[in-house]
């Protein structure tokens, strides 16, 4: 199935949430006034666009329905269509200039970080790269096992120590068998703690050392794992990590299991961080590199041409 597909199925509960209702709005009116741009503000809140997006959406639209003399409810799906490609971006490639690359990933526990370093690796796999991946989130056993499967699945090779080292130690050895075996990039899983960002700070300075001082001239990448499901949640915590780290881009997981997809617009709006992936489903590879049109259009339920 291409990835058009599985994202139009994957984003089927946030369509139902907001395309079924816009279709139901849009037959509803004969005309365009305030009256339906003020049923699709309700539509995009409750999707988590929040209100503070929502309401620079609308004004826009607003704008263009002036601007463009728009008569037809029909018509204003397109223009909305736009706006919304305009403020989520574009999504921006990874830097993998050097070799090796570093990508380092960060987020929670629970918002698929240990599975999205497995997707990505994948990804790179398949585009030719040599990828290591070093287990230095080393407080739960459990990732470290977990990140073994993934890796495995992937074609990556894991640098792994006992649970409870030091993560710039892991980090040390990764960065020792990527120059050994050539690795193309090297991807850091790390800790997931937010509620003290200063250990989260201490932890990610003395990693950022090592990299330094051991690969001074690689490309890097810090990207933040968040959970879709989590709407306005994630919201926060793109904001507090931002505080904590220096996010070059973020990945945006579960967009298949929730009605509030439209939170990455929000997300996108309030931190101003380019996304990078998103997954839309439990497989190896349902997580692709972000393409604002395609997400655009699979959430309106649109064709390339913009239509239905």
């Amino acid at each position: 199935m291409a990835f058009f597909e599985k994202l139009k199925s994957g984003l089927k509960k946030t369509k139902s949430a907001v395309v079924d209702r816009f279709d139901g709005v849009i037959k509803s009116f004969r005309r365009v006034d305030e009256d339906l741009l003020s049923e699709l503000e309700e539509i995009m809140i409750c999707s988590d666009m929040g209100f503070e997006t929502t309401e620079e959406i609308v004004d826009e639209l607003r704008d263009r329905i002036k601007e463009e003399k728009i008569k037809e409810p029909d018509d204003v799906r397109r223009e909305l269509a736009d706006i919304l490609r305009e403020h989520v971006g574009e999504g921006a490639a990874l830097d993998l200039s050097s070799t090796p690359s570093v990508i380092l990933v960060i987020g929670v526990n629970g918002v698929g970080k240990t599975t999205s370093i497995g997707k990505i690796a994948a990804d790179l796999v398949k585009r030719g790269k040599k990828v290591v991946v070093a287990a230095a989130d080393t407080f739960r056993a459990a990732a470290i096992e977990q990140l073994a499967v993934w890796c495995e699945r992937a074609g990556a090779d894991l640098i792994r120590q006992n649970e409870g080292s030091d993560p710039a130690a892991v980090v040390f050895d990764a960065i020792a068998a990527s120059k050994k075996r050539g690795a193309d990039v090297l991807i850091v899983d790390t800790a997931g703690r937010l509620h003290n960002k200063k250990n989260l700070m201490d932890e990610l300075s003395k990693i950022d050392r090592v990299i330094g001082r051991e690969l001074p001239d690689s490309s890097r990448e810090t990207l933040l794992v968040l959970d879709s499901t989590t709407g306005q949640n994630a919201v926060q915590q793109a904001k507090e990590f931002k505080k904590a780290a220096d996010i070059t881009g973020l990945v945006l997981t579960k967009l298949d299991g929730t009605a509030k997809g439209g939170a990455i617009f929000s997300i996108k709006n309030e931190v101003d961080l380019p996304v990078k992936y998103i997954g839309v489903g439990e497989g190896i590879d349902d997580m692709e590199p972000f393409d604002a049109d395609l997400f655009v259009r699979a959430l309106l339920d649109m064709d390339a041409a913009g239509d239905r």
